[in-house]
């Protein structure tokens, strides 16, 4: 048995989350991946996973064995990526996700101008409003807006982003300007759902969180569809900065209640592990990083 390459495999079935997907990844059958795993744990004496229909999971003996697996096969690629200068140069496939209109006008620049630069790359860009899991959907790196709870993701900090509110200049003037939170009570608010919780508007104040109840006359699950209706003066609406900065350029939209503005969300860059890393997909994760750092630190 190839001590080696069967270590390789079990970390490729945790990884995966299945032997089938095991087999894919690694371009083999899975009769293959699945003698090769009881001839690791038999050559071990221990069950390294425990298997049903429908999952696997890791036993603590595996758990153990996984630690010390990435350790060893991470210091094998280390040694050989260090001795071959070819597989300095990023090359091979990327799956790469980010919301999307996010994707449109900050991810879309970064990867035109990776697979420009690295002639034997390709990505395959994922533009989606959900979270995607990154090892079962077989996703390389994921920009991501938001609090991480998944504490199996590596992340790399690429700024943050604010939550603001806007209204045009001419619903400014035929109703009135806000001049704290609890004003809108008194203003037509556009709602944007999956941004904000139910109703309420968060904002901050001497270090205190307060929630504003608001109402209107439009709700919509799409920020290019609800910033047009603030465009078009119908109402205030809540958004990421990102999502109106456009429009604020052209003083289309005005941001309001600045001063209140709640902790900004941050923005991160993350894939699924940090062992066996490619060049491609630490290439451009530290790229994606940078230039976003440029425009929201």
């Amino acid at each position: 048995m190839d001590k080696l390459r069967a270590m390789a495999t079990f970390v490729q079935i945790v990884d995966r989350g299945s032997l089938t997907r095991a087999a894919a990844s690694l371009d083999t059958s899975l009769p293959s991946v699945v003698r090769t795993l009881a001839a690791l744990e038999e050559s071990l004496g221990i069950r390294l996973l425990n298997r049903t229909t429908r999952r696997i999971s890791l036993t603590q003996e595996g758990r153990h064995y996984l630690a010390r697996c990435r350790a060893i096969l991470t210091e094998i690629d280390e040694a050989e990526t260090a001795l071959s200068s070819q597989r300095q140069e990023p090359h091979g496939g990327l799956r790469v996700t980010a919301p999307v209109l996010f994707g449109q006008l900050h991810v879309t620049p970064i990867v035109t101008q990776f697979v420009r630069q690295y002639k034997k790359t390709s990505v395959e860009l994922l533009l989606l409003d959900r979270a995607v899991s990154l090892v079962e959907d077989n996703i390389d790196v994921a920009i991501r807006i938001g609090h991480l709870a998944d504490s199996s993701l590596i992340a790399i900090p690429a700024g943050h982003i604010r939550r603001v509110v806007c209204a045009s200049p001419q619903y400014l003037k035929e109703h009135g300007l806000p001049r704290e939170p609890k004003d809108l009570l008194k203003h037509n608010c556009l709602r944007l759902t999956g941004l904000t919780l139910g109703a309420a508007w968060s904002f901050r104040s001497k270090g205190r969180t307060l929630a504003v109840p608001v109402d209107g006359s439009f709700i919509c699950n799409q920020a290019t569809a609800t910033i047009d209706a603030c465009v078009d003066s119908l109402g205030i609406g809540t958004f990421l900065s990102y999502q109106v900065a456009p429009w604020v350029a052209q003083k289309k939209l005005k941001m309001i209640l600045v001063d209140y503005e709640p902790p900004p969300i941050p923005l991160n860059i993350v894939y699924p592990h940090a062992k066996l890393l490619s060049a491609r997909v630490r290439v451009f994760a530290e790229r994606a990083a940078e230039s976003l750092r440029a425009e929201f630190s």
